[in-house]
C-alpha cells in the first residue's frame, strides 16, 4: 500500500470515528479531504466509497442537494469501475435519496436497476435486497401506487422476517395495516 493510499484509508477511518462521536463537521471536513486525495491519486473504487460516505454525512446534516451531487457522481463512477453488486448498492442509495427529496420522476428506474441486479446475481445479500425492496415500496407509497406498494411491502416483510430483522418486519406490518 502506498503512502497516499494509507493516508486515504486513515482519513476515512478518522471520518468514520468522528461521525460515530457525533462530530459531524469534523467528519465532513476529513471525508472531504479523502475525496480530494482520491481525485488526485485514485483508485476510482476508493473515490466511489469516499463520495458515498461524504454524501451520507451531507444527508446526516440535511444537506440533501449537495448529497445528491455526491451520490450521482458516485453512481456514475460505480457504473464504470465496480462489480454489479457494489454498483447496485450505490444506485439503491441514490434512489433512496431521490425518494427523500421527492424526485419520484427519477427514482423508479434506479430501484428497478438495483433490484434487477440483486435478483440476478448469485451472492447478493438478502439484506441488500430487502432494503432495496423496502425503498421501492416507500417510493410506490409516495406515488400512490397502492397495489404495487402493498406487494413490495409484503415481499420486504418476508425478506426481513427470514433475516430475523424485527424492526424491518414491524415497519412493513405498519404499512400493510394502513
Amino acid at each position: 500500500m502506498s503512502m497516499k493510499d494509507s493516508t486515504i484509508e486513515q482519513l476515512g477511518q478518522e471520518a468514520v470515528h468522528a461521525r460515530r462521536e457525533g462530530r459531524l463537521a469534523d467528519a465532513r471536513r476529513t471525508a472531504g479531504k479523502a475525496v480530494e486525495l482520491c481525485r488526485e491519486v485514485g483508485p476510482k473504487q476508493r473515490l466511489v466509497r469516499s463520495l458515498m460516505f461524504l454524501g451520507q454525512l451531507e444527508r446526516d446534516t440535511a444537506q440533501r442537494e449537495s448529497a445528491l451531487k455526491l451520490y450521482e457522481e458516485a453512481a456514475a463512477l460505480s457504473r464504470e469501475v465496480d462489480g454489479p453488486l457494489r454498483f447496485a448498492h450505490t444506485v439503491r442509495h441514490l434512489a433512496d435519496l431521490y425518494c427523500e427529496v421527492g424526485r419520484l420522476d427519477l427514482v423508479e428506474r434506479f430501484y428497478k436497476e438495483s433490484l434487477g441486479i440483486y435478483r440476478m446475481q448469485k451472492g447478493a445479500s438478502p439484506g441488500d435486497l430487502a432494503n432495496a425492496v423496502r425503498g421501492f415500496a416507500v417510493m410506490k407509497d409516495a406515488a400512490e401506487a397502492n397495489e404495487e406498494a402493498r406487494a413490495l411491502w409484503e415481499e420486504a416483510r418476508s425478506l426481513y422476517s427470514a433475516l430475523g430483522v424485527e424492526e424491518g418486519v414491524e415497519e412493513c406490518n405498519s404499512h400493510l395495516s394502513n
